[in-house]
């Protein structure tokens, strides 16, 4: 009996045993924590160090900017064929002639506007906090007296709102010279990507990936080097948009230095928020000074800034990397909601990126990744990376 009783008892404590034995915390749980933990830690660094990512960002498509020159010259070159450090040398000093050449053309006669600008629209702002700048409006536009006192009892009402103006020019202003500093620093960076660019991928892909692995991240590099590439195409393309508009309209209105304005409105395109927002600045505050049309120029301003964001830009970048222009917006404006400046530029390469290894994904779930694997790619891609 007492053998029956020791047996019963070891059968009714062996699950309990079996559970003891388990692993406490288990090893998936585990691995799901760590790599949750990792994920947090990877986005608070890169949140913490987003004006260096975005000093990269705009160095590589410079980079990418500047490749269909150093391409040409690598195989045209006259003296250095088929060197690439050269190459890049040569279409550097042509980048710096053609920038020496405009500034001995306009830069004397455009840095005169601009300080006479900036020691103006203060004042300016002031007469406006205050109303008084309704008078001059109403005598150039031919208003009544009733009109005029209408529009300075609203400037008058946001009174607040032009002291904060005020406020945000002078801090900018005093930030000028560290963001001139920091775009400096884009060519230089340029340079090494440049020269160097498919040794740095092949030994960043050497170090991230196992051999066998290596194969599928090349094709996955390859189709990221086309988007970019057509990415860039796109931009480009807006910032002609913007360099015509501008010169158009300036011209229209007889805005002094009109053609140096469109080109230095459609080189700062390239520069999100920031790039468009000097721009208009820039031209406001030229006609504030010259006593122009400055406030049918606001109206265009806003209007041109609405199409480019709203159907140029999803448009062409749309077309471009073949993803549809609704998702390009939502790309933009959820950009800008999680990381400002940063998550407007880099919203819609990280899209288009996740998009295309999403296809590469479902490709190689039908058929294995090989070296047809680049002929599933879209027609654009494929062509853009063989240029």
């Amino acid at each position: 009996m007492y053998e029956r009783c020791a047996r019963s008892s070891d059968t009714n404590f062996q699950p309990m045993a079996d559970d003891l034995k388990m692993e406490f915390p288990e090893r998936r749980t585990t691995n799901v924590l760590l790599t949750i933990l990792l994920f947090a830690a990877v986005c608070a660094i890169a949140y913490g160090a987003r004006r260096v990512i975005l000093l990269f960002a705009l160095s590589v498509f410079f980079a990418y900017l500047m490749n269909p020159a150093v391409k040409f010259l690598q195989l045209h070159s006259l003296f250095f064929r088929d060197l690439r450090g050269a190459a890049v040398i040569e279409a550097y000093i042509g980048v710096l002639i053609l920038i020496g050449l405009a500034t001995y053309n306009f830069a004397p006669a455009v840095v005169r506007n601009t300080v006479k600008a900036v020691d103006q629209v203060p004042i300016i702002l002031d007469r406006v906090s205050t109303g008084e700048i309704a008078a001059d409006i109403g005598d150039k536009y031919g208003w009544n007296d009733e009109q005029k006192a209408r529009l300075r009892t609203v400037l008058v009402r946001h009174r607040e709102d032009s002291q904060g103006l005020l406020k945000w020019l002078d801090h900018s202003l005093s930030q000028a010279a560290q963001i001139v500093g920091w775009l400096a620093l884009i060519p230089i960076l340029a340079i090494f990507l440049l020269r160097d660019g498919n040794r740095i991928v092949e030994a960043a892909l050497q170090m991230l990936f196992p051999e066998k692995h290596r194969h599928p991240a090349r094709i996955i590099a390859y189709q990221i080097h086309a988007m970019l590439a057509n990415y860039i195409r796109a931009q480009v393309l807006l910032c002609l948009f913007s360099l015509a508009f501008y010169t158009i309209v300036l011209l229209i209105f007889r805005f002094p230095h009109a053609i140096a304005l469109g080109v230095f409105g459609g080189m700062l395109e390239f520069i999100p928020v920031i790039g468009w927002m000097s721009t208009a600045a820039v031209i406001i505050g030229v006609g504030m000074v010259n006593d122009l049309h400055w406030v049918w120029m606001i109206v265009l301003l806003l209007l041109w800034r609405v199409a480019q964001d709203y159907f140029n830009l999803p448009r062409a970048l749309g077309h471009r990397l073949e993803i549809h222009p609704l998702t390009v917006i939502f790309a933009v404006l959820a950009g800008a909601e999680v990381g400002g400046i940063v998550g407007i530029y880099l919203a819609v390469p990280l899209v288009a990126s996740l998009l295309l290894i999403w296809r590469l994904r479902i490709s190689s779930a039908e058929s294995p990744l090989g070296k047809d694997a680049a002929s599933e790619l879209p027609p654009s891609l494929v062509s853009t990376a063989r240029d």
